[in-house]
């Protein structure tokens, strides 16, 4: 046993910022100290806090560094190792070095994340020595029909938008007439700021494989298939390492625990089309056709890949099975809401102090989510709204955020839960154009087989596109609403049937911003390009010229050291290379 163990988060995120660096020279200088054999480095999955990494967790006294560059490794060894002083400048605050005295982790319930940023997601002994593959041994010696009234009686609900109740979608599958059936994981996460499924790949990708494994056994398959987005190498890579290992080990292939069982899985790399999210249009990518959607009944549980009954369940569904199984489906049911069971897993991005990776209870409200785990909005600015559910979610204002997050009252108050995405938006956000930004993705994205979709959201878009620009009708407002029914309760699948939440929610919630730009030819939050311009503060301005010299029309106008400067309005093309470049602050936006 050493004396010193350091969990390195060696996730997307940490890796993108330099955690690979900092892994050298932490090793450099344990080697040129001698200390290579009292301390180990455990690279893990993430550990939350996306933005402040790379991040270490120093055991055994819990210190947790933010923030870590390669230069720091030397003051941590001769500080920290050697002296038994933490670097009290490399910690998330100054009063709090551990974990559970920060309220972005204490206020948090892990389970699916449990063993996240705790294990070297790349050694399958250390999954077991957390319990892994204890139930899909349990599972084997069971009856079937016992998994099914388990996972029935625990709540569990698909994590992957609509929250289909998962036992009731095992038992379909399991009742399905034919000897071959096949298990997917959906692992195509394609919501914009969305990074729940890639981090659970890349920190616990054997409680996904386990998941699985205990889904075919109980539904009777042999064969599964994970599809994964090509844009994930790292967790394509570790899940390629945990297939190997588990085959390795006999908990994939052939007799599984010496019983009449088999199963094996292979891996399927999508090209990043967000419409293969939808079930019919994956299983047509894994067939080698193109992705598009198909019209439902016939469900999958009983015509899916290939034709034969398919159990389609996304990785954060698979990845609570194993805790069903383990701790009982009343212990899990006790966890969360009537109606919404267990944890969730979110990803918080946006303008939000704490952003990342974080797992609460079920029935949490839309307050202590943003503000006592994500820190609320940064110094300075007003929280406006919360985009959840991704492109296809809804946009929930300030006056909502005490409901309870769960299936049924996002529903309510036109949101979705959807995969986990959230985006807090501050007062500087232009919710008309929020609402734009989003239909232009999916406009993007829809393969255009049903004619709702495919036109529905062009329309929508072309209209948002007039509002922005100053050229809106009140008449617009009521086309907005009707096409978006239209969209609805028309469009094949889920991509166009709820591409217009962020349209319908924004007008139910904030019509007042919509009316400001149709009305008054103006954007109150300053955002527009057509609907602002750009003003020089006479007293913050310093006659640097900085503003002139980035100016592409001569607008910005004045002479090198003499304050202040101005803006020539109508030689103006709203680029806003002044505003960039003005090093004072003296150059603002307004609405027009």
């Amino acid at each position: 046993m050493r004396r010193i163990q350091v969990l390195l988060c060696s996730g997307t995120a940490c890796q993108s910022s330099g955690s690979d660096q900092v892994k050298r020279a932490l090793l450099d200088e344990l080697g040129s100290h001698d200390l290579l054999s009292e301390v180990q480095i455990v690279e893990t999955g993430c550990m939350g806090p996306c933005e402040l990494g790379p991040v270490l967790l120093v055991y055994p006294e819990g210190t947790f560094y933010v923030r870590v560059k390669p230069d720091d490794a030397a003051e941590i060894v001769s500080e920290h190792f050697l002296k038994g002083r933490p670097v009290r400048r490399l910690l998330w605050t100054e009063g709090a070095p551990q974990p559970q005295e920060i309220p972005f982790f204490s206020r948090q319930m892990k389970l699916v994340l449990r063993n996240c940023g705790t294990i070297d997601p790349e050694k399958i002994e250390e999954y077991i020595a957390t319990g892994g593959y204890e139930a899909l041994g349990k599972v084997v010696t069971l009856d079937p029909a016992e998994v099914i009234a388990a996972v029935k009686q625990s709540g569990l609900r698909g994590r992957g938008g609509a929250g289909f109740p998962t036992g009731t979608k095992w038992e379909l599958v399991r009742a399905a007439a034919g000897d071959t059936k096949y298990v997917i994981c959906n692992a195509d996460e394609g919501d914009p700021g969305a990074f729940m499924d890639r981090a659970i790949l890349e920190g616990d990708p054997h409680s996904v494989l386990e998941g699985m494994a205990i889904a075919a056994y109980t539904v009777g398959a042999s064969r599964g298939y994970v599809y994964v987005r090509a844009e994930y190498p790292l967790a394509i890579r570790r899940l390629e390492v945990a297939l190997a290992q588990a085959r390795k080990l006999g908990l994939l292939g052939a007799q599984i625990f010496e019983s009449d069982f088999s199963f094996d899985i292979e891996l399927r790399m999508g090209a990043g089309a967000f419409v293969c999210g939808e079930e019919t249009a994956l299983m047509a990518s894994i067939e080698g056709r193109r992705g598009e959607p198909r019209p439902r009944p016939p469900y999958p549980a009983t015509h899916g890949l290939w034709g034969k009954p398919t159990l389609i369940n996304n990785v954060e569904t698979f990845a609570n099975v194993r805790h069903i199984v383990l701790g009982g489906p009343a212990a899990f049911a006790a966890v969360g809401t009537e109606k919404s069971k267990g944890t969730k897993v979110f990803a918080l991005a946006g303008k939000v102090r704490n952003t990342g990776l974080v797992e609460v209870p079920m029935g949490i409200t839309l307050r202590e989510l943003v503000f006592d785990i994500g820190g609320g909005v940064p110094a300075g600015r007003e929280f406006k709204a919360v985009q959840i559910g991704g492109p296809s979610g809804g946009c929930l204002p300030a006056s909502l955020l005490d409901i309870p997050v769960d299936y049924d009252s996002l529903s309510r108050h036109g949101a979705i839960m959807g995969s986990g995405g959230v985006i807090v938006l501050d007062d500087a956000t232009c919710m008309v154009n929020m609402a734009r930004f989003f239909l232009e993705f999916t406009a993007d994205e829809s393969c255009g087989k049903c004619v709702p979709c495919r036109v529905g959201t062009q329309m929508m878009l072309a209209i948002l596109n007039r509002i922005v620009a100053g050229e809106g009708t009140e008449q617009d407002l009521v086309r907005l609403t009707e096409i978006g029914d239209m969209m609805k309760n028309a469009s094949l699948c889920a991509l166009g049937q709820t591409a217009p939440n962020p349209v319908l929610s924004t007008l139910r919630y904030f019509p007042e911003e919509y009316l400001a730009h149709i009305r008054d030819r103006s954007c109150p939050a300053g955002v527009c390009p057509n609907l602002v311009r750009y003003v020089v503060v006479p007293e913050a301005c310093r006659g640097c010229d900085a503003c002139r010299r980035a100016c592409p029309t001569g607008a910005a106008q004045g002479t090198a050291g003499k304050a202040p400067y101005r803006i020539a309005d109508e030689l103006c093309i709203r680029c806003g290379a002044c505003f960039d470049a003005c090093p004072f602050g003296a150059v603002k936006k307004e609405p027009r």
